[in-house]
């Protein structure tokens, strides 16, 4: 069946098909008034603009509804190109971890295990969570793609294991990316570190195929403590991406967006350290 989603803005991972559409109602759009139509907010801050696209889209067609992350709506099986463009896959859903700044235990629960599609960017909540049968059947899916690999939903780096790092070596890694979000996460952090450096992975300003997600700008953090966090991360072998934490309406302070922006490019991040 055919449906139109609908999203509130455009990032990397938005469809690109042509029943997939960015805000208000375009002049030129399917004429059949009864098509589904299915409005998704990832994000809270972008809630009140799907409720309005809701009423907008409202006007040209009878079956208009609203959901996704957002709302607390419970991911079902992946179903590739229908909420991420191409190549973006989702093998597992939910988190045994109860970290205070996530949604996705409540909104998801337990990791649960799902059919594995094709693509080559994987997105899980926590794929390492998964068992190792299922792990190593990403893995070999991932081996028969022939775009470059990309670990963006992130891995987390206290169930990370050697044989993980060896399984990796073996794909055409692009990038992958971990978590140091509480002060933690740093030793399997540094753990995590050595064990891809053992399996071959390079760690040098030129290579940004370690990555890592540092969380910043909550509730009582600081900016030279930030700082800290994202040079720990280098020393550790990663290049960090400051995420700024944001609440539910996506307002952030004005000097944390000036750090983060100092800390979430590569090139910038090394051109200031050889400064």
């Amino acid at each position: 069946m055919k449906i139109i989603r609908v999203f509130p803005r455009k990032t990397k991972a938005t469809p690109t098909d042509e029943l997939a559409f960015i805000g208000n109602p375009p002049l030129f759009r399917p004429e059949n008034i009864d098509i589904p139509i299915r409005i998704s907010v990832a994000f809270t801050w972008d809630i009140k603009e799907g409720e309005r696209l809701k009423e907008l889209w409202s006007h040209y067609y009878n079956d208009v509804t609203i959901g996704g992350p957002a709302l607390n709506e419970r991911g079902g099986d992946f179903t590739p190109g229908m909420y991420l463009k191409p190549g973006y896959i989702i093998t597992s859903r939910g988190c045994p971890n109860c970290c205070w700044f996530c949604s996705v235990p409540k909104r998801e629960g337990d990791i649960r295990e799902l059919p594995i599609k094709e693509g080559w960017n994987v997105l899980d909540d926590n794929l390492l969570a998964c068992s190792d049968d299922h792990i190593r059947d990403v893995f070999a899916m991932l081996a028969r793609q022939k775009e470059r690999i990309e670990f963006t939903g992130g891995l987390e780096a206290a169930r990370f294991h050697e044989w993980h790092a060896a399984e990796l070596k073996k794909l055409r890694v692009k990038q992958m990316f971990f978590a140091y979000d509480t002060p933690d996460d740093l030793e399997p952090l540094q753990q995590a570190g050595r064990c891809l450096q053992d399996a071959g992975f390079a760690v040098h300003p030129h290579s940004h195929m370690l990555r890592c997600f540092v969380l910043c700008g909550y509730q009582g953090d600081k900016i030279g403590h930030a700082e800290y966090r994202m040079k720990k991360t280098i020393q550790a072998g990663f290049t960090p991406m400051a995420m700024l934490w944001k609440d539910e309406t996506g307002k952030q302070d004005r000097e944390w967006r000036k750090f983060q922006r100092e800390w979430v490019r590569p090139a910038i991040i090394y051109a200031r350290r050889a400064a």
